[in-house]
């Protein structure tokens, strides 16, 4: 399945989730995700603010945001700049996502963990985004542990790749959680 199609069918799944569902799903994801050693041992931390079709992460960032450091994608451009987390500063940005404001950006190389939106993922770490690219950039430049989350459906059994496209090393669902063949191990 090309990676159009795999956007259409899992937008279609999602309309079909209840909003019980969507917070469980969440808890259950995120739950997983801070019991794992890459979330344990960072320190700094990017997140994504989520979209009202993706797990959401408010709940996650609220719980541990005084006990990590956490940081926020904005879009510059082509690219993402990375600034810290600041509930106050957030307003919406492109494609109506909270993000944050101000001139204090982090460099990628400062981020020891990216939790990485995606619409899909296989068992290889490969990923299917929104189609831009801006975190294959951003993500090609860090040597963080990258770690994709989304619902269980989200997981693929293959997904076309091009040489520009960035695996994560970890993807966590409500019933999986994969460190994937030929990544770094955490």
């Amino acid at each position: 399945m090309n990676k159009d199609e795999i956007r259409r069918k899992i937008r279609a799944r999602k309309t079909l989730l209840s909003d019980n569902e969507r917070q469980s799903a969440a808890e259950r994801v995120f739950s997983l995700l801070e019991q794992s050693a890459a979330f344990l041992l960072a320190e700094h931390i990017l997140m994504y603010h989520s979209l009202p079709d993706e797990l959401s992460t408010r709940q996650f960032i609220d719980k541990w945001h005084k006990s990590k450091k956490f940081y926020l994608p904005r879009v510059n451009g082509v690219g993402l700049d990375i600034l810290p987390y600041d509930r106050s500063s957030l307003r919406l940005g492109s494609f109506h996502i909270e993000e944050p404001q101000g001139d204090d950006i982090t460099p990628v190389s400062k981020i020891e963990l990216i939790v990485v939106p995606g619409v899909a993922y296989d068992r290889k770490g490969n990923r299917v985004g929104r189609g831009k690219g801006y975190y294959d950039r951003l993500l090609a430049d860090s040597d963080a542990t990258k770690i994709g989350v989304g619902y269980d459906f989200q997981l693929v059994d293959d997904i076309d790749t091009a040489p520009h496209d960035i695996a994560v090393d970890i993807v966590i669902t409500e019933n999986h959680y994969i460190v994937t063949p030929g990544q770094r191990r955490q």
